[in-house]
């Protein structure tokens, strides 16, 4: 059975895993579906459309799968989706996603500290991490093994390519390709995120080729158009590099400078 505080307020129709752990004044509504092993905080709200996975930990205060604060939301059934052993630290506010798309989702592996804000018909993959009070607007995009530093505001529909890093208190607007850090007011790009790519097993040979890839693309004085057409006619398309063309190329808001 759940172990479960005497002061805590469940909804007999959420699924709570006979290993789950809920604090003291915490709520869980209906519409919920908790995994094995996921422990839940005191004062943490857990609101209707939560599925949330296994060895999670939603630590004091958190509110998830709340409406979106969105003026054309009518109570649609719309989710929360949170992949297994992320952290979910004090404070945090996550909404459930709106018929755009129709959840809100943030992978495995996840870190989130305190006071982020992850709005509706997010998408964060696995492995994130975003320290204290990240602001995100909705339908923003963060792929695998980015970090967001703290005090970052991410403008709506923005991307953020895998392994990036950005620095703290900075301004998101644009799109941040794969791989760099990014930093500054405007937003630029700063060089090759070499201590994530070290860390995480990327070969010398393919950190070679990305430091090429985005001298052409920041450094040659080319446009974006001819970068992308030089790296092609000038460098192997390993799967990294035609990871970058493509995040370019499907670009909306256009990359940072």
């Amino acid at each position: 059975m759940p172990e479960i505080h005497p002061t805590a307020v469940i909804d007999k129709r959420a699924e709570l895993a006979d290993d789950v752990t809920v604090g003291p004044n915490t709520v869980i509504q209906g519409d919920v579906v908790i995994g094995k092993g996921t422990k839940i905080h005191s004062n943490a709200l857990i609101a209707d459309g939560a599925r949330i996975g296994e060895n999670c930990e939603i630590h004091h205060g958190a509110v998830l799968s709340t409406w979106p604060q969105y003026l054309g939301f009518g109570g649609e059934k719309t989710t929360l989706e949170i992949g297994d052993r992320t952290v979910i630290r004090e404070y945090c506010d996550l909404n459930k996603g709106t018929t755009h798309n129709h959840k809100t989702v943030v992978g495995s592996d996840c870190f989130i500290m305190a006071y982020t804000h992850v709005a509706h018909d997010c998408v964060l993959g696995d492995h994130v991490i975003c320290a204290n009070s990240v602001q995100m607007a909705g339908h923003v995009i963060i792929e695998d093994w980015a970090f967001l530093s703290g005090l970052i505001p991410v403008h709506q529909f923005v991307r953020i390519g895998q392994h990036s890093f950005i620095g703290g208190g900075y301004r998101v607007p644009k799109d941040v390709p794969p791989y760099i850090m990014a930093g500054g007011e405007p937003l630029s790009y700063k060089g090759l995120n070499i201590v994530g790519l070290g860390r995480r097993g990327f070969s010398k040979e393919t950190i070679r080729s990305l430091r090429k890839v985005y001298r052409t693309i920041y450094r040659s004085k080319l446009n974006t158009k001819q970068a992308l057409e030089r790296i092609r006619s000038d460098m192997e398309v390993t799967p990294e590099v035609q990871s970058v063309i493509d995040f370019i190329e499907n670009s909306e808001r256009g990359i940072i400078r």
